[in-house]
């Protein structure tokens, strides 16, 4: 019997041990089940501004771990190594909730305030995700998603009490953009209206020539945040030539801070990576 996933706008309809577009969910048993649970391809204590955030907690350190899969197929993909890593990645460390709590309370001492889902697409590990949050809560640790935000309201609205911080990826302002890569420009901007007024959220743009760089994209970027709420941080990161995008220059530095001088006109605090 053929399974639908709830979890983004993809449903994936899946037979009995067929995997979904994501490659960490799949029909098992005739469940929706997350097949990366515990199988995590990263794991650093890294700091808290390598999120990147710049208003939560800063000068702290948080432990950060990832799987493997994406419920997006980016060319430009900067972990395609995890990300763009379909059905089980050979190399993974199985760690439990309860283990991985353990480990992020053992280095408070070095500085860690909690755990980051990052690297790869967390909320594909919703499931996952979901317990080591109520656990890290109840041990006083804090929860950090990092996200392309590509995930439906029920399933976010039930884990956004266990989460303290976000930072959401919005990669472009055109649904012809999100297009290229699988994605649903309104889907995240849901994420992000939905998340600002429940945890601290922070805002990256990957800048990519020719792709999402033009002044009136990034304005109208900087005045749709603005509109949620125009103190949310807002980050222009370069790119760099990688993965299946190598015929592209890396982003003009001269370029990034005019653009991010266009986002001041909307919002308090914008900030460039990677210059």
């Amino acid at each position: 019997m053929k399974k639908i996933c709830p979890l983004c706008f993809h449903h994936c309809t899946l037979d009995e041990g067929q995997t979904g577009f994501c490659g960490a969910r799949a029909n098992i048993g005739q469940q929706i089940r997350c097949i990366n649970y515990g199988e995590l391809t990263a794991i650093a204590l890294d700091p808290i501004e390598k999120k990147p955030l710049k208003h939560f907690f800063p000068g702290s350190r948080i432990l950060s771990v990832g799987s493997y899969g994406c419920n997006l197929h980016c060319s430009f993909c900067q972990n395609s190594g995890i990300s763009q890593t379909f059905g089980r990645h050979p190399r993974t460390t199985k760690i439990s909730p309860d283990a991985l709590i353990a480990e992020a309370l053992a280095l408070k001492p070095r500085g860690n305030i909690g755990i980051a889902y990052t690297y790869n697409e967390p909320l594909i590990s919703y499931e996952y995700v979901y317990d080591c949050s109520r656990l890290a809560h109840e041990n006083d640790l804090k929860n950090v998603l990092v996200t392309s935000g590509t995930v439906e309201e029920k399933p976010l609205l039930e884990l956004l009490p266990w989460i303290d911080a976000m930072n959401i990826d919005l990669k472009g302002f055109t649904q012809t953009f999100y297009q290229k890569l699988y994605g649903d420009l309104e889907t995240v901007k849901r994420t992000i209206a939905l998340s600002a007024p429940r945890c601290h959220v922070e805002i990256t743009t990957l800048v990519i020539p020719g792709e999402n760089d033009s002044a009136e994209e990034i304005a109208q970027m900087a005045g749709w945040i603005a509109s949620v709420n125009p103190e949310i941080p807002y980050h222009l990161t370069r790119f760099f030539p990688q993965f299946h995008m190598t015929d592209r220059d890396p982003t003009d530095v001269s370029s990034l801070f005019h653009l991010a001088e266009i986002a001041r006109g909307y919002l308090s605090h914008v900030y460039t990576g990677n210059c």
